[in-house]
């Protein structure tokens, strides 16, 4: 899901990072206020565990890439807003030290990896936890909100993408910026992240969230998590 530079309008890109400002801002006053201190090396560790497994990119047409994240399983760790925050500075890490993801695309990846996912699955989470509070439930839950959670930043990419040739087109036509519409940008990006990636980042989700609560370190998991029984 990292947008390289060269495939946004200055519009798009530009307007994506006002956002992500805002955004980064608002966590940053939320963490220092309700942020709990004995969790700050977990957030340093989420932080690092999503560079590594983000690093595993597999290119796809159109000019971006799918990988898993490990947003959802942060998110219900260190929550959200530090989720956003971790994700948010492994992003940068990548774009200028390694070229992975472009710098001016920098707020586009951020809004879509490090916000959407995030939040969209811990909502996932929320609402399907409901059923039980059983261990293997909850291990469910998350399985299924790391799925979802991954597949909401690709369609927010995937979008960013195919409105290009409308927002940005020469005199003859011809698109400036990524040049596939919406009818091939989203079909291509869903179908690999609902069918491949999606499905790895549940299983990995679910799979640790599972051992978690198995091994009693529900400390390091939020207060819904911590609330699983057998």
């Amino acid at each position: 899901m990292h947008i390289p530079d060269g495939y946004l309008g200055p519009q798009t890109w530009s307007g994506c990072l006002v956002v992500s400002v805002g955004l980064w801002n608002l966590a940053a006053r939320k963490i220092r206020r309700s942020f709990e201190t004995k969790k700050i090396p977990l957030l340093a560790i989420s932080a690092a565990f999503s560079f590594l497994i983000m690093m595993f990119n597999i290119p796809i047409p159109g000019g971006t890439t799918g990988h898993a994240v490990g947003g959802v399983l942060i998110a219900l760790s260190v929550g959200p807003w530090a989720a956003s925050l971790a994700i948010s500075i492994a992003l940068a890490v990548q774009a200028f030290l390694f070229g992975d993801g472009g710098i001016t695309a920098l707020g586009a990846n951020c809004l879509n990896i490090a916000f959407v996912m995030p939040f969209f699955g811990t909502w996932v989470f929320n609402l399907v936890s409901r059923i039980s509070s059983k261990r293997s439930m909850q291990a469910f839950s998350a399985g299924v909100a790391g799925w979802a959670g991954l597949n909401a930043a690709a369609l927010s990419t995937s979008i960013l993408l195919g409105i290009q040739p409308l927002l940005h087109s020469g005199a003859n036509g011809q698109a400036l910026y990524a040049p596939y519409p919406l009818s091939v940008a989203v079909p291509i990006m869903m179908t690999e992240h609902l069918l491949l990636f999606g499905i790895f980042e549940g299983l990995v989700t679910g799979m640790v969230v599972y051992a978690l609560l198995g091994s009693r370190s529900v400390w390091i998991l939020n207060s819904t998590l911590s609330k699983a029984t057998p």
